[in-house]
């Protein structure tokens, strides 16, 4: 029976946030292996969930899980993370002898010196492999992806919803096509066909608008001789050579893998102009979010979103809120900000603290908001996601603190970087939604995986951050300038 590798390196790089992103990154939220990997994300909504749930249907199947890292979008992946995890796996892969390998990638990694990380690893684990042993991969709908990649995989597909609760299901299409070629079937053929522009994500969620269209017709697709239909928006703040939309089909035969996917392209860049956006100033959003029907509102901030790379960090949205001296029940979510913890920690509850807040990093988005705070709730920083996205994973915010400012408003700071787009995040820092008016966020698309049915309205804001609106206005060096008009 076969005796498959796996290995995972799920990151999404944002070429303009002012730090790398380190090892420790990954150590803080996946660096895990063997065993140990698949138990801990056991019966998860994850790409590793899913290969436990592959292996349990399979038991003659064997697998060696390989390292296996993920951390949160952040500036670049330090080189010598990126060599880390390298060493490990492809020293692995020399080793052993395997039938065939499953990858977890994300599409849109850019490392300090390499801005086409998941292309290369893609080219290094086939040159130690060789042509024979079958590698199929599972990829991010925001990946960037190359046209040859087809050529060095033998299957793939990409998770088909945004926000993303099908990652275990991306994983088992993956899964199921090197299933297919270890069965013994006909080589699939691939193909990835690109369009020159870069779009923001903003309406590409996969329930309405441009990309839900595409979609549709991807899946209406997807008969015989077609195997897997998948489409990429890409990651607009990934500056990499292949950023952008693209579609990529798996085929009996390579003329209807070009053909389908050269459509799907076409498609997408049919609709170009449906993907353009603008967004009110911060004080303007403001105005509009506490104008609307009674309940949650949520008052976005996707410029700094977390899982656009943001570096929670930028003030802007925090500067409005607190020169607006609110009087509705309002959290800010979230700093990330282990000074600020420490200093809370040692003073504790319901001690009163000044703080700067934001621009602690950097203060090219923006000066630090100085305010005094009350000392209101401190946490140990663990949950369990209650989904839809990654539901049953656990995260670890490392130390966190809750401070309050002023009668209305509550900001949560954080010792680690990890999105708020989960009601357990909340529930964690004592925050009731339903008697909360305005919830403030560093967040975008998945933010509504859990809460679009419990806000009465959604407003985003156009900040300064690592994710800024104006694509044109940020030093790209390896995308060209026209492909970022949108």
């Amino acid at each position: 029976m076969p005796h498959i590798a796996v290995a995972r390196l799920w990151f999404e790089g944002n070429s303009f946030a002012p730090v790398p992103t380190p090892q420790s990154a990954f150590e803080s939220r996946e660096w895990t292996a063997g065993r140990e990997a698949l138990e801990r994300y056991a019966g998860t909504a994850t790409e590793l969930g899913a290969v436990g749930a592959f292996l349990a249907a399979r038991p003659g199947w064997r697998a060696t899980v390989l390292r296996c890292a993920a951390a949160q979008p952040g500036g670049p992946m330090a080189d010598e993370a990126m060599a880390a995890w390298r060493s490990e796996v492809e020293g692995a892969l020399r080793a052993g002898r395997f039938d065939g390998i499953y990858l977890s990638l994300h599409g849109a990694c850019v490392t300090e010196s390499d801005p086409e990380a998941d292309l290369t690893t893609l080219h290094r684990i086939r040159s130690i492999v060789g042509r024979d042993v079958p590698i199929a991969a599972s990829f991010d709908f925001h990946a960037n992806m190359a046209s040859e990649a087809a050529e060095l995989l033998d299957g793939a597909s990409a998770y088909r919803t945004y926000p993303h609760v099908d990652m275990d299901r991306a994983a088992m299409r993956a899964l199921a096509l090197l299933e297919r070629a270890l069965g013994g079937a006909p080589r699939a053929r691939g193909h990835i066909a690109k369009r020159p522009m870069v779009l923001h994500s903003f309406h590409m969620r996969h329930e309405d608008g441009p990309m839900a269209e595409v979609w549709a017709e991807a899946a209406a697709a997807e008969r015989p001789p077609v195997l897997d239909a998948s489409i990429f928006g890409g990651f607009a703040w990934g500056d990499s050579p292949y950023a952008g939309p693209s579609a990529m089909v798996w085929a009996e035969d390579a003329g209807a893998a070009r053909a389908l996917a050269e459509r799907l392209a076409d498609q997408i860049a049919a609709r170009r102009a449906r993907f353009a956006v603008t967004l009110p100033d911060p004080a303007t959003a403001l105005r509009q979010a506490l104008a609307a029907p009674p309940g949650l509102v949520a008052l976005l901030d996707p410029a700094d979103n977390p899982l656009s790379g943001g570096i929670a960090d930028t003030p802007g949205l925090l500067r409005a809120l607190v020169e607006a001296r609110l009087e509705v029940p309002a959290v800010f979510a979230f700093l990330h900000d282990p000074v600020s913890v420490a200093a809370a920690r040692e003073a504790g509850v319901g001690a009163r603290i000044t703080r700067w807040l934001g621009g602690r990093l950097t203060e090219t988005f923006g000066p630090p908001v100085v305010a005094e705070a009350e000392v209101e709730r401190l946490t140990d920083g663990r949950f369990v996601n209650e989904g839809p996205m990654e539901r049953g994973a656990p995260v670890d915010l490392g130390a966190t603190c809750v401070l309050r400012l002023g009668p209305a408003l509550r900001v949560i700071c954080t010792e680690r970087k990890e999105a708020a787009v989960d009601p357990a995040f909340f529930a964690l820092h004592g925050i009731d939604l339903g008697a909360t008016r305005l919830l403030a966020n560093k967040a975008k698309n998945h933010f509504r995986a859990a809460f679009a049915g419990r806000c009465s309205a959604i407003v985003e804001c156009d900040c300064p951050g690592p994710a800024a609106l104006d694509l044109a206005a940020l030093p790209f060096r390896h995308v060209p300038l026209g492909w970022r008009r949108a």
